[in-house]
């Protein structure tokens, strides 16, 4: 691993993480759906960020795949550097492809969490996020959830994810919120929780800082991300890709001015 951190650091769950981060979400098949094309340009990917970028923060979620994205970062990575934090959400269901239901149901959550301990080889979720509040179930209901898991040490922290601001001041009488991730980037630029995070002294981890690669096109990748980065310190992106090639090019746009 490259002693560098790509964008400098911040705090993320207790640990000292890279401030561009990765996201896993480009890593499965089409709708984000079962096996990527090639498996081994996959791995080479997730090896590439960590071991060659420096990239110490990896974001997952069960759905992915699902489940595909968090097989693919055990045997990509397996058995973690120390200062790895990888990051994985639960909450929301996959009935197909292009699908996604929250299910926030105390039993549904805590299957999920067991079983992203046994596909991550982890004792613990450093950082859990709640995909989504499902609005069928009530939300003290899943955190209180997420809480009891960390009370038994399978949970380090607790995330949320697409959330208003009264979401994270209603979560907040109930958990230390450790991170928000939320949708933003040069074309949807406006959340006003990246305020209140920043009031909160809450790291905002932004999903989709590429648009989905829309961002990408023309050179664009380094006019996104460092737009992003000069929101604040606490600012801490998450592109995504399947593409070694662009995995570089967003770690060098990053690289530029840091």
């Amino acid at each position: 691993m490259t002693g560098s951190r790509p964008g400098g650091t911040i705090t993320i769950a207790g640990k000292d993480v890279s401030r561009l981060g990765f996201g896993t979400m480009r890593l499965t098949g089409p709708g984000t759906w079962g096996e990527p094309e090639i498996r081994t340009r996959a791995l080479s990917v997730l090896r590439q960020a960590v071991h060659t970028h420096g990239i110490t923060h990896i974001d997952t979620a069960d759905a992915y795949g699902p489940h595909t994205a968090e097989e693919l970062i055990r045997e990509a990575l397996y058995p973690y550097p120390a200062e790895l934090l990888i990051a994985t959400k639960v909450g929301m269901a996959r009935p197909a492809p292009n699908l996604w239901v929250p299910h926030g149901h105390p039993v549904y959550l805590r299957s999920c969490v067991e079983a992203s301990l046994r596909r991550l080889r982890v004792e613990r979720l450093e950082l859990c996020y709640l995909h989504r509040i499902d609005p069928e179930v009530p939300t003290a209901d899943q955190l209180g959830t997420l809480r009891a898991l960390q009370d038994e040490g399978k949970i380090g922290h607790i995330g949320l994810s697409k959330v208003k601001p009264e979401d994270i001041r209603l979560a907040a009488k109930d958990i230390t919120v450790a991170a928000v991730q939320n949708v933003l980037n040069v074309e949807d630029r406006h959340d006003p929780s990246l305020e209140l995070c920043r009031d909160l002294d809450i790291p905002y981890v932004p999903y989709r800082p590429l648009g989905a690669g829309a961002l990408a096109r023309d050179g664009g990748v380094l006019s996104a991300l460092h737009w992003l980065l000069n929101l604040g310190s606490h600012v801490a992106p998450i592109p995504g890709t399947s593409s070694p090639e662009h995995l570089a090019q967003i770690a060098a746009a990053v690289a530029v001015g840091t």
